[in-house]
């Protein structure tokens, strides 16, 4: 009943096509040890599209995908799985209305090279894992196309993409839980075995997140302390504010997806995270992310050794860390949380701004600083980055998510969103640019620099602070 990809009209993804690669595009095939595939040309780039690294029952553990001796066509997008899209996201995506296929077994990987990469090469690979609250996001969306990365920078990027919502995440007492969290780790398995037929490094691999995609990569650094997933990793706004804590609300929240079945439809799937999140609202700040990684379940350790599992990966996994200039007024603007919350009370807005930065500051920015401490004091390599970039009188000032923007700022994309209203395209661009050299410095074992004044600041944090 839920074995194929379906195509939907659900938004937020935008390519040339839902199918991948232009009939007429030039081929090339690359001999990893997983087995050939075939790669498509794109302008200046090559790119292996929907690779399968992994495969999985409906709640099921994923097992890495077996070895294949027959050519692999990949040369259609990888599927995104099943989701809806919220006030969050239509108000950052809104630009974006076409559609990819909608597969529950969404287990896949993108490659993007140069054009001319050598047989020989061993460039740096970024592997990309998208944010998204859990709940959405895909690793082929145009919005975080890595194109501009590899053209600038000469590397070899990787997008993942990962089971989300009730079909990633909120084990029950009969299923799994962290399942998109064990997806993420075979795809990083993946890369280290096959990377190098596509002209990367394998023992070059640095991890980029977003939001919950940072949150992804800082567990699986705990989760699996003993293996090398990665070499390095940015972290951009993990909510690590909101990690602690969380049992009480799994356990009820599991109460509610219990309810879902192998004969549930996607629709039914989808329409549980209502229900969910309002019993999680029940559990406080830790609610406004319900679905997420869960401690003392496979792969995690438990709550109380996440910090030791930390500081054993500390001195061999230099990090990036930043947050945004104000991390949180994108939600309080464009969902309204605090204006309702205002009201209520017949407070204005002047009285509720500083809440503003007391939910940044609850969310990310003291958690995010009390890591970047104990990473350094554990004999880690760390980098403290705050993202300060914003359009000149834009009411969201530096949001949360906007890096994103920076990071992938194709014009054809990104020009209409509401975040960059009343900015030039040409400021716009470099500011993206300096975000990518810096990161891509730092993916080649370079200093990363200081930033730029007014776009990015960076400092290495010592142990001591």
């Amino acid at each position: 009943m839920h074995d194929g990809p379906v195509s939907t009209g659900i938004g937020l993804f935008d390519h040339p096509t839902a199918q991948g690669a232009p009939e007429d595009a030039e081929r090339r095939r690359f001999t990893p040890r997983v087995g050939p595939i075939d790669a498509w040309r794109d302008g200046d780039l090559w790119r292996a599209t929907g690779i399968r690294y992994a495969r999985a029952e409906r709640w099921g553990v994923p097992e890495p995908e077996p070895d294949h001796t027959q050519p692999l066509a990949a040369t259609r997008w990888a599927a995104a799985p099943p989701q809806t899209t919220d006030a969050t996201g239509e108000a950052l995506y809104s630009p974006l209305r076409r559609d990819l296929d909608v597969d529950e077994h969404c287990q896949r990987l993108s490659i993007l090279a140069p054009a001319d990469v050598a047989d020989d090469e061993a460039l740096p690979v970024v592997v990309w894992i998208h944010g998204g609250s859990y709940i959405f996001g895909t690793g082929d969306s145009s919005i975080t196309d890595p194109d501009d990365l590899v053209r600038e920078q000469r590397v070899v990027a990787v997008t993942v993409t990962y089971r989300l919502g009730a079909l990633g995440y909120i084990g029950t007492d009969s299923r799994p839980a962290n399942l998109g969290l064990l997806d993420q780790a075979l795809a990083l398995r993946w890369v280290r075995r096959n990377i190098v037929a596509f002209g990367g490094d394998p023992e070059n691999v640095t991890a980029i997140g977003e939001s919950a995609g940072a949150d992804a990569i800082v567990h699986l650094l705990a989760a699996f302390p003993d293996e090398p997933l990665v070499d390095r990793a940015v972290l951009q706004s993990p909510p690590l504010g909101i990690r602690r804590r969380r049992e009480r609300m799994a356990r009820a929240t599991a109460r509610v997806v219990a309810a879902l079945d192998e004969s549930s439809t996607h629709e039914d799937i989808l329409a549980i995270e209502k229900p969910v999140t309002a019993v999680a609202l029940r559990y406080g700040l830790v609610g406004s992310m319900p679905f997420g990684v869960e401690y003392g379940r496979d792969p995690m350790p438990p709550e109380d050794e996440v910090e030791a599992a930390w500081a054993q990966v500390a001195p061999r996994v230099p990090i990036i860390i930043t947050t945004m200039g104000t991390e949180f007024s994108f939600f309080s603007r464009q969902v309204g949380l605090i204006e309702r919350a205002g009201r209520a009370a017949g407070f204005d807005r002047r009285v509720l701004e500083p809440l503003e930065g007391w939910f940044s500051r609850a969310i990310f920015t003291r958690a995010i600083d009390e890591f970047a401490r104990d990473w350094a004091a554990a004999g880690g390599d760390v980098r403290r980055g705050e993202i300060t970039w914003s359009a000149p009188g834009n009411a969201f000032r530096s949001p949360h998510g906007l890096d994103v923007l920076l990071q992938f700022g194709s014009r054809e994309v990104w020009e209409g969103s509401a975040l960059l209203r009343g900015s030039r395209w040409e400021d716009f661009v470099h500011s993206g640019q300096v975000l990518r050299a810096a990161w891509s410095a730092f993916a080649r074992g370079e200093d990363p620099g200081e930033g730029e004044e007014g776009i990015l600041s960076l400092r290495a944090v010592d142990a001591g602070e």
